[in-house]
């Protein structure tokens, strides 16, 4: 006789199919969209349309998917979608910096008109270096969001080389030049500082200066406002002008430390525009520190209009800037191109404005 055997039948080992639980600690692979389907009860092509083109199936299905989804948290694979769309629902901001607050405005802008069109926003840094800026958009490029917003203009030959072979739209903001590499959303850097240095010398000051940060952007403002101050309105008066340079991201400190160095090159100082309103705060402060009183001895003017510049004592007077509507032009710029369609204005002035207060 054969010797007994524990084999079980095969049909014996077999079991129902069951519901997918979620995986923990799994190492590679993630949950994927047929076991969600399975999980739901519905085919593949339900589970894609109810999470792409949710009006396409009935409220049932959509239940148990989402459901599904919840349980499992399964996320959609977007780089396949973009593979067969050409549209990735991805855009790229970058900025100077994400630590300092002048750009956040204009961030948070993108970011909520973004969502409302079904985009999503990546947020990089460049600094204030070409070369930094370069490695990042060709890092960038490499991943073909279906645009791109720069937080100013792009300075080096090679970069804007490499975002016009590119073809993927690209929003300059921040400035306003005359050969945008294809769209741009911003103001002139050259008329703020003119109508800063024509505001403080229409006040009777005679002696202005300039604090600014280490960059293209805030160097061609200096050179405005110098220009102005001793060719401009003040012609024939005895004005005179002085610049200081900080290393940008500008900080308290440095705004401080710059104030210092201006008294000590120009001591008959008695107005100073900066590059920004946290240069301005360091100013006021060592101004007090000095026993200088803001505006009698020496006015201040800043730039940016943040969130303190009205709450600080004496308040600042600085420019103002609509950042918001910088983000939402640019988003709507870059999704009315992903989307095919032309753009009928692509270059935009938001101008600006003088806010007046206490400190000048």
């Amino acid at each position: 006789m054969p010797a007994p055997s524990n084999k079980q039948p095969v049909a014996a080992r077999r079991s129902a199919p069951s519901p997918v639980p979620p995986r923990r600690g799994r190492v590679a692979g993630g949950i994927t969209l047929l076991e969600v389907a399975r999980l739901a009860g519905v085919s593949a092509m339900s589970v894609s349309r109810a999470l792409n083109t949710p009006e396409q199936v009935s409220a049932a299905i959509l239940a148990k998917v989402r459901a599904a989804v919840e349980s499992t948290g399964y996320v959609a694979n977007r780089v396949a979608g973009s593979l067969a769309s050409q549209r990735s629902r991805l855009v790229a901001a970058v900025v100077p910096s994400i630590a300092g607050p002048v750009f956040q405005e204009m961030v948070q802008s993108l970011i909520a008109e973004l969502a409302a069109r079904d985009h999503q926003l990546m947020l990089g840094q460049s600094g204030y270096g070409t070369q930094e800026e370069d490695a990042l958009l060709d890092a960038i490029v490499g991943r073909r969001p279906d645009g791109i917003v720069l937080g100013g203009v792009v300075p080096s030959a090679a970069g804007r080389r490499r975002l016009v072979a590119s073809g993927i739209p690209v929003v300059e903001t921040w400035d306003m030049v005359q050969d945008p590499i294809d769209m741009l959303v911003g103001f002139s850097h050259e008329a703020i500082a003119t109508a800063v240095a024509t505001f403080l010398i229409e006040r009777g000051r005679r002696h202005l200066g300039f604090i600014g940060g280490n960059h293209e952007r805030a160097a061609r403002r200096a050179s405005a406002f110098v220009n102005s101050a001793l060719h401009g309105p003040a012609r024939g008066r005895a004005v005179s002008a002085h610049v200081e340079t900080v290393v940008a991201p500008a900080t308290v400190r440095s705004g401080r430390q710059a104030l210092g160095e201006m008294l000590r090159h120009q001591p008959q100082t008695d107005a100073i525009f900066c590059s920004s309103d946290v240069l301005a705060l360091g100013v006021v402060t060592e101004a007090a520190a000095r026993g200088l009183r803001v505006p009698q001895d020496i006015a201040v003017v800043g730039f940016g209009d943040l969130d303190f510049a009205a709450d600080v004592s004496p308040s600042l007077t600085t420019v103002r800037i609509d950042s918001t509507r910088i983000g939402q032009l640019a988003a709507r710029f870059i999704v009315s191109r992903s989307e095919g369609l032309e753009v009928e204005e692509a270059k935009v002035d938001v101008g600006f404005s003088i806010v007046s207060r206490e400190s000048a």
